[in-house]
């Protein structure tokens, strides 16, 4: 029987399923689920993202316009990308020029993969006249320190010969001078942010190298090579701003790319769902809710480490709403998962009838879901 219709709205915002099914996608079908079961109730899908992949689509949904850019993929060869612009604001998304996902054939090249294509977007949107970026870092095929970003933002990066260095973390080995040039110019009056949720100084046993290396293909020889040219890139920076911020938290973000947005573009940061919540309008649609349902495709420990569920449940809280999750996995206890907000969590894998299905069948299973939290949570 369906519930009885609710009073208050029903906000439905999920994170993408990795390997699924896209935010904007999840939030749809658990949204049809929900209007199924509780057909008097208004339902309001808003997908989020924690500022990793799936935040231009999380931009985009919410009422971003989308700006196609073609600029260079991580080894150098031309992608089809996009920036999200509103106003005087655009979200750029390091994945969409600079992700594993755009490496050719899956092929990793953690040596020679470069930022030059995240330049590109962030030079994109400031062409559009934006005094706003907010660039989302996560997914990163390089561990070049940012260094491919900034020259295609003018900056010059040159060895001992005068020669501009090539692309990727292992030329920074031979870097011997920077040249600003028209960088401070270029960015005048315009605010970049940097959504990023985790800490990692650039360098060291917690930096760039050694933590996110070997997940870009890099092995003992490579990481080596790579951590090498990330301090040769520290030191050389910081003789040429005069500050050094290869300790600053997050400088380590995306293979370093944090840390040159931190040293030479004058960035902020700040965690990445708390950022992409406040852009996508998350209170003011919360706003009278009877309910919120968020997800991601594992919930997990990680999740509760600023990952976007976790930040939508403290928001949704804040708000004196109930939250629930559905996720693909659900790996937390029902102590742990109750603890960080939630009123109800679901998973797709105990929805299955087999196996598997909650892989091949997520669509429908994410309905189902949305059925169960309607009947469970919007009864009068």
């Amino acid at each position: 029987m369906p519930a009885t219709p609710a009073k208050g709205h029903v906000v439905v915002a999920p994170d993408k399923f990795k390997g699924t099914l896209e935010g904007a996608q999840v939030a749809a079908r658990i949204a049809d689920g929900i209007r199924r079961t509780a057909p008097g109730v208004e339902v309001r899908e808003l997908p989020v993202a924690d500022g990793g992949e799936g935040t231009l689509a999380a931009a985009l949904a919410a009422g971003f316009r989308r700006v196609p850019v073609k600029v260079a993929g991580p080894t150098g060869l031309p992608v089809d990308a996009a920036i999200a612009v509103r106003d005087d604001t655009a979200v750029v998304e390091l994945a969409q020029s600079s992700g594993l996902a755009r490496l050719p054939g899956g092929r990793t090249a953690p040596l020679a993969a470069g930022s030059f294509g995240v330049g590109q977007l962030i030079g994109k949107a400031v062409a559009l006249g934006v005094k706003r970026v907010v660039l989302g870092l996560g997914g990163s095929a390089c561990t070049d320190g940012g260094a491919g970003m900034v020259q295609a933002l003018g900056v010059g990066l040159y060895d001992a010969e005068g020669a501009e260095l090539a692309p990727g973390g292992a030329a920074l080995r031979k870097l011997s001078r920077i040249d600003l040039g028209p960088l401070a110019g270029a960015l005048a009056g315009v605010e970049v942010v940097v959504a990023c949720d985790v800490d990692n100084p650039l360098l060291g046993p917690r930096g760039a190298t050694a933590v996110y290396g070997p997940q870009k293909g890099a092995d003992g020889d490579d990481l080596a090579v790579l951590e090498e040219g990330l301090t040769r890139w520290a030191d050389t920076v910081r003789a040429a701003v005069g500050r050094d911020f290869r300790d600053a938290p997050g400088a380590g973000a995306a293979g370093g790319v944090g840390f040159a947005a931190l040293a030479l573009l004058g960035a902020t940061m700040r965690p990445g769902i708390e950022l992409l919540l406040e852009l996508l309008g998350f209170d003011e649609a919360v706003r009278g809710a009877r309910l919120v349902v968020t997800g991601e495709g594992c919930l997990d420990a990680q999740t509760l480490h600023g990952k976007a569920p976790a930040g939508v449940a403290a928001a949704a809280t804040r708000a004196g709403v109930r939250v629930a999750a559905v996720a693909g996995r659900l790996e937390l206890s029902e102590r742990e998962w109750r603890a960080a907000g939630f009123a109800a969590a679901l998973a797709l894998t105990d929805l299955a009838e087999q196996p598997g299905d909650s892989m091949t069948k997520a669509a429908e299973l994410a309905e189902v879901a949305g059925e169960r939290l309607a009947a469970e949570l919007l009864r009068s």
